[in-house]
């Protein structure tokens, strides 16, 4: 491939702990299995804290987050023969995987042991460009607006994933613990896949939402016990955990039906308390679900283009990525902070 001088902007972050800073970069053309990305929109999630913070060993800064991305193809490395250039894709966490560690040996990539995530591993999307590897791309429908496809490749694949994993049949009853950034798709989800559908909050005040979504029933968990109301609808046969909150996890722990999963995807800080005669006498399990990869956006993306599915975004330009950053960490954001490049 011929060399090509391009250079972008990228909101990086200077060091563990340090600043978000915009700077411009000459941008490199891809490497032998690499696709060169021109982003049109990326999310900012809850997990780029990793990033800013250096929660996971081994960072190397700078480095620019960034998993929830969209875009289309500037340029091929030699030997890509699945994407074009122009065409439009999409990349999650999911980022590569190594191939040859026991997860990836069975074919479980997304729990590869030395897996490679956007935005930790390499650079992410908080760019006006990203080069990732042919295997973790995905293709997207020109039906979606990227803004609000970005989110997808996180909350989305993560909810939708965990759901269509989860044992449950339609009509099983499903409950979603929580409506934040990952419970609003996880309603939405759960009620276009033909569940009876619940919805558990605090306040009475996100009933009408809940219902807006798609829910069958809502809880208010601040003033309802919610394994009871779950029992009285026979139980749930998955209740997908959204929260970060390990007592309110542990709260609707009771409402699991005859061979219930509790499905966790939001991480508290503190340990679940579950109790071990119903896991038992009930045959009920409790586990968590880590995203997907590539082929698996591409289901997320395909179903929520065709059921309308799509989360509720706020958008900062790329040159506001620190306050972008500042109002998802602040928990106000309603409920998806998404960084367009303009692009």
């Amino acid at each position: 491939m011929a060399a090509e001088t391009r250079k972008g902007r990228f909101a990086q972050v200077v060091s563990a702990g340090g600043a978000i800073e915009v700077v411009i970069r000459e941008v490199s053309n891809p490497a032998a299995g690499h696709v060169l990305v021109r982003v049109e929109a990326c999310g900012v999630c809850h997990s780029d804290s990793i990033t800013k913070y250096g929660i996971f060993p081994g960072i190397q800064y700078p480095r620019v987050p960034g998993h929830e991305v969209v875009g289309r193809v500037e340029a091929i490395g030699d030997g890509v023969t699945e994407f074009k250039v122009g065409q439009r894709v999409g990349l999650g966490w999911y980022g590569g995987h190594c191939g040859t560690c026991e997860p990836c040996r069975r074919g479980d990539f997304v729990c590869c042991i030395r897996a490679s995530i956007p935005g930790i591993t390499y650079d992410g999307g908080w760019a006006d460009y990203v080069t990732a590897p042919e295997e973790a791309l995905a293709a997207v429908p020109e039906s979606l607006n990227s803004a609000e496809a970005g989110p997808l490749l996180c909350a989305g694949i993560t909810t939708f994933n965990a759901l269509r994993n989860s044992g449950a049949r339609p009509p099983d009853v499903v409950a979603i613990l929580g409506m934040g950034g990952l419970g609003h798709l996880g309603v939405q989800y759960a009620a276009k896949m033909g569940y009876e559908t619940v919805a558990i909050a605090r306040g009475a005040d996100k009933a009408l939402f809940a219902k807006e979504l798609g829910a069958h029933h809502y809880i208010d968990s601040t003033a309802q016990d919610v394994a009871a109301e779950l029992k009285k609808l026979g139980g749930a046969k998955t209740i997908l955990a959204t929260v970060t909150d390990a007592g309110a996890m542990t709260a609707a722990l009771g409402g699991l039906g005859y061979n219930g999963k509790f499905v966790v995807v939001g991480v508290p800080p503190e340990p679940l308390q579950v109790p071990v005669v119903p896991l038992i006498l009930a045959k009920q399990s409790v586990a968590g679900w880590p995203s997907g990869t590539s082929i698996d956006s591409e289901d997320t993306l395909k179903f929520s283009s065709l059921t309308g599915v799509k989360p509720l975004i706020e958008k900062y330009s790329l040159d506001q990525a620190a306050d972008a950053f500042a109002r998802m960490e602040s928990g106000k954001a309603r409920f998806r902070v998404v960084l367009e490049t303009g692009a």
